[in-house]
């Protein structure tokens, strides 16, 4: 799962918000769809920007992902760089695609596991919770990083 920071978490929680109150979602839109509206947080780029860099190359985000080259120039491959600097993988925006994480899943209620990877309602559910995981993340790694040391010192937790 992605590198958490307090800047991931505020901008899949943005994300989250902003389709929540109804911006334009259209899954087949590479600019409108689920990573790219993450993408658009990011970046900042509107969705005609992103979907115009995807044009360059053949196919949807997982296709997209699994072509990646850092290397490229493509700008599509830009946009992909900029998301993994903030933390993301590569599998976080896939599995983001099609709400397909299983941790996330399973932190999900029980009445609601089954997500539909094209309605704007799972995948504003999906966003909260995975930030809501990645905050949980942040909670935890400052105890760790104190046993962590504890241990090298040899001071009993």
């Amino acid at each position: 799962m992605a590198r958490s920071s307090a800047q991931l978490v505020a901008a899949i929680r943005q994300t989250a918000d902003r389709l929540a109150q109804g911006a334009n979602y259209q899954w087949g839109h590479m600019g409108s769809c689920n990573c790219g509206h993450l993408a658009q947080t990011i970046t900042r780029l509107d969705k005609g920007h992103i979907h115009g860099a995807a044009m360059w190359r053949h196919g949807d985000w997982s296709e997209q992902l699994r072509d990646y080259c850092p290397q490229s120039g493509l700008l599509m491959d830009e946009i992909i760089d900029q998301m993994l600097a903030w933390g993301l993988t590569r599998d976080d925006l896939a599995h983001l695609e099609r709400l397909s994480d299983r941790k996330v899943i399973d932190a999900l209620p029980p009445n609601r596991r089954y997500l539909k990877h094209n309605l704007r309602d799972d995948v504003v559910l999906y966003l909260h919770t995975w930030a809501d995981l990645l905050e949980l993340e942040l909670v935890r790694l400052p105890s760790l990083q104190g046993i962590g040391a504890a241990l090298e010192t040899g001071i009993k937790v």
